[in-house]
């Protein structure tokens, strides 16, 4: 069984009989992105023993891509950090008949009775801090900011312009956690404090992240660190699509951790009502991750500045409803604020940070 690269995403599905198993569902999609990343290509699948060997073949110019895989048995979705993954995962050199094995009953040892979806992502070139934050290196290009007058809870601020993205710049794949928040400034202000390391920090305000970012660009002996602007997050977020979500246009409760407060519920006994730790959820197609949810994010918006009284959060968070949490919508706040939109729960604002490319 062979899933074709087209535009959007294909899926295949093939009955799988396993030993300890009735029958196993496995659901294979193979994700197409803009011609600036790597593109996997002719996922196939086949049982061997115990074991399910994935192969594929990434096309494309780079020396090498981040290639990431993604499990989802239920409504659960695995990284490869989760489970016993081998093979050709992590930096792959373009080629055919790359191969991935799960080796299934090491991590499942009665067997797996739901269906289950396999998920192959190739992202972008990365780099690697001091303080272990992974920044993904993002293509210059164009992208149409704003939503279409006929997408549901759009706002009179995001009238649609085309923008242009001159250079490629660095972005962090997570949000700024907790840890590396105390390695920089000596202190934990999270409101979620318990959640760990891993988690994003919230409740900072926007001068308190400059503070962060001056301190940083000290420690890592630069003054290239700063914050995304605007167009810079959206253009990342959007990953080269024109939805309401980076998925599609369609809400989805699996995708990312929002929707579950007295303000927005639609996830309601699905997310937690509190952030998770960063990169819980699948990425966009450019290996970005809570783009969507978890906190608001601050950026840097020249425009704001000039009018000198708010600045902007993007992103929703998870105490969000859908409509908060579309990639267009613009929020604002105070720079001493320490909540996000509408400042109705502590624990939802942070950040992440950029890289100007040298």
């Amino acid at each position: 069984m062979t899933s074709k690269a087209a535009a959007g995403k294909r899926r295949a599905v093939r009955r799988i009989f396993m030993p300890v198993a009735a029958a196993v569902w496995f659901c294979l999609m193979c994700s197409v992105f803009p011609a600036a990343a790597a593109e996997v290509k002719n996922i196939e699948i086949r049982k061997v023993e115990n074991r399910l060997m994935f192969t594929y073949d990434l096309e494309g110019e780079e020396n090498d891509a981040n290639v990431s895989v993604y499990v989802t048995v239920g409504d659960r979705t695995y990284s490869s950090r989760q489970l016993r993954l081998e093979g050709d995962l992590g930096r792959v050199r373009p080629g055919r008949n790359r191969r991935v094995i799960w080796y299934v009953l090491s991590d499942f040892p009665q067997g797996v009775f739901q269906p289950v979806s396999v998920e192959i992502i190739s992202g972008l070139p990365k780099i690697v801090n001091s303080l272990g934050m992974t920044l993904a290196l993002i293509p210059a290009g164009t992208v149409t900011l704003g939503s279409p007058i006929d997408e549901p809870g759009r706002r009179t601020d995001e009238m649609q312009q085309r923008a242009v993205v001159n250079r490629p710049f660095y972005l962090q794949t997570t949000e700024v956690t907790q840890e590396q928040w105390r390695r920089v400034m000596g202190t934990n202000p999270a409101h979620f404090n318990s959640c760990g390391d891993n988690c994003p920090v919230d409740q900072v305000s926007w001068h308190e992240v400059q503070e962060f970012i001056r301190r940083l660009n000290i420690r890592e002996g630069t003054t290239s660190y700063r914050l995304p602007t605007e167009t810079e997050w959206e253009y990342a977020a959007r990953a080269g699509t024109a939805t309401a979500y980076y998925w599609g246009n369609a809400a989805d409760c699996s995708r990312a951790n929002y929707g579950n407060s007295l303000w927005g519920s639609e996830c309601l006994g699905v997310n937690p009502g509190r952030t998770r730790p960063v990169g819980s959820y699948r990425p966009n197609a450019w290996g970005l991750y809570d783009m969507t949810g978890n906190v608001w994010e601050w950026v840097d918006s020249p425009e704001a500045v000039r009018e000198g009284l708010f600045r902007i959060q993007r992103g929703g968070a998870w105490d969000s409803d859908a409509g908060t949490c579309r990639v267009a919508f613009r929020a604002k706040g105070l720079p001493d604020a320490r909540r996000g939109h509408l400042k109705l729960n502590a624990g939802n604002l942070g950040f992440r940070v950029a890289r100007t490319a040298e």
